[in-house]
């Protein structure tokens, strides 16, 4: 596999990736046309905040399977065409959230003790002790905007300082926060109360210039930290705020447009502290994104769960040992089902029993719908699968019990329309063996794999005779065969595992004969 990496990651990634024997590309440099020809061979694609992973580029790359993103923020892909183009966009949150998290007590200190101004004073030659009267942060309150990772790695630092706390983050739960020491508020209630705040949020458009002039207003003799993302605070309101005096000060860290320009006006206020996006620059914060997107990217290779995978079902590493055997299993019973089933599919419901039923089976489910729509769109797979439904008007259900009648686990893939349904069931047998057990009430045994004819007939002698002349007739070798009954002398099931294509004029030919209700010849190949 061809894995592009345009922006500068460690080289504990880079050589993870070649010691799995896959070939990795730098190019640092590309842009443009020269980018778009650079990606159109690639499998994945490795980028930080300087690539911008557009539709356009996303449409030159028909080969790829995962972006991944070394680091927390993915604003610079579009993950909804990402999702379209059934390409898995993941990102590397955990790795920096430690140096995140210190980055900006970091900068709280610094912006209320005017550490980096006194440090240019001193080293310009002046002992301007008693200019700077600092403020502790003890006592104070916290105001935290975003209570996610990194938040929450704040607000444990900060409030073990002795800081109240005080949250708005409508995605967490007042439990979690209160687990934190935290008081969850609304956002103009965090301002009003906040001596300090911090913003940990991604940007988003609900979230762009969420801090402008009137929340800074609410701050009054304030300090504001940003070490999130560019473009949640309106830079010039805060700066202004700043020189008004409106705010004690602030700290950023990342800004709207990176690199920062020299005419910024952030650069113009003394009591502003900048650094150049530097919260995730330790050399542990570096290997550790760099490893995590590494193996993120080998997981989507060889089509296991990527763990922190933003548009694609994922699950706990532990648990995917248990589930594996079974998705592919649902796929087999989905492209089974779609093959036995005549008219439009409006509904697709995948039923679990017995002791699958425990588990996270959204993989497993995002496989069964892959399987479904394989015969009708050829780019299908588990990241745009349910996107295809809903595109398509296709409702789809899961449904879960815990007992499995006859077997440990069950698998069971149903294709509806108003008129009619096929259900397909699939188990394993001896852990990993897989079988499909019923379609359609009929009881089989039958490997699913290869080639397949399934046929539909009256309960009478020489039916399976006939068929074994016709297939013999045309060359067509059995590998195996089940036949099931629902009742002596009425409608009979027959599966057949067969090693060659079974040509039209064959199914016609057993067709002809009134003991032949239907047949239909299936094919698992990719």
């Amino acid at each position: 596999m061809k894995v592009l990496v345009t922006d500068p990651i460690a080289d504990a990634g880079l050589d993870r990736l070649r010691e799995a024997g896959h070939e990795v590309v730098t190019n640092y440099e590309a842009e443009g046309d020269a980018l778009l020809e650079a990606v159109a061979d690639a499998n994945a694609l490795i980028v930080r905040s300087g690539t911008e992973v557009t539709a356009e580029l996303l449409a030159a790359a028909p080969d790829l399977q995962i972006v991944g993103r070394a680091g927390i923020g993915v604003d610079n892909i579009d993950i909804d065409a990402a999702t379209e183009h059934g390409v898995i966009v993941a990102n590397a949150p955990e790795g920096n959230v430690r140096a995140a998290a210190e980055h900006t007590v970091a900068m709280a200190f610094a912006t209320a003790r005017s550490i980096p101004q006194a440090h240019v004073r001193l080293k310009g030659g002046e002992w301007a002790k008693g200019e700077f009267l600092g403020t502790e942060l003890r006592d104070k309150t916290l105001g935290v905007v975003g209570l996610g990772r990194v938040g929450q790695e704040v607000a444990k630092r900060l409030g073990g300082l002795g800081m109240d706390l005080v949250a708005y983050d409508p995605y967490i739960g007042e439990e979690r926060a209160e687990q934190l020491g935290a008081e969850l508020a609304d956002l103009d209630e965090t301002l009003d109360r906040a001596d300090f705040l911090t913003i940990h949020t991604p940007l988003t458009p609900e979230t762009e210039n969420m801090i402008g002039e009137a929340e800074l207003a609410q701050l009054e003799g304030g300090y504001v930290v940003n070490c999130a993302r560019g473009g949640i605070i309106d830079e010039p309101a805060l700066a202004q705020a700043v020189e008004d005096g409106v705010l004690a000060g602030a700290a950023v860290d990342v800004f709207a447009e990176e690199p920062l320009s020299e005419d910024s006006p952030l650069l113009d206020v003394d009591d502003i502290i900048v650094t150049p996006h530097l919260g995730a620059s330790t050399e542990a914060a570096q290997e550790n994104v760099a490893t995590s997107t590494a193996e993120q990217v080998l997981a989507a290779f060889l089509g296991e769960p990527v763990m922190n995978a933003l548009n694609a079902p994922s699950m706990d590493a532990a648990a995917f040992p248990r589930v594996k055997p079974y998705i592919e299993l649902a796929e087999t019973a989905g492209r089974i089902a779609v093959q036995l089933f005549d008219g439009h599919v409006n509904e697709i419901e995948v039923t679990y029993a017995g002791d699958i039923a425990d588990e996270d089976v959204e993989l497993v489910t995002a496989s069964a719908l892959k399987g479904v729509f394989l015969p009708i769109e050829s780019q299908v797979n588990a990241v745009n699968a349910q996107g295809i439904a809903e595109e398509r008007g296709i409702e789809v259900t899961e449904t879960k019990r815990s007992q499995a009648e006859d077997f440990t686990s069950l698998v069971t893939v149903t294709v509806h329309n108003d008129e009619e349904s096929i259900s397909v069931c699939g188990t394993l047998f001896a852990g990993d063996d897989p079988r499909i057990v019923r379609i359609d009430g009929f009881r089989v045994d039958a490997i699913p794999g290869g080639r397949m004819i399934v046929s539909r007939n009256t309960d009478e002698p020489g039916v399976i005779g006939l068929i074994g002349s016709v297939m013999g007739e045309y060359d067509i070798n059995i590998a195996g065969m089940y036949n099931a009954r629902q009742t002596i002398g009425g409608e009979a099931m027959t599966v057949y595992n067969v090693d060659q294509p079974v040509p039209d004029e064959a199914r016609e030919k057993l067709e002809a004969d009134e003991r032949v209700i239907e047949t239909r010849y299936i094919s698992l190949e990719d």
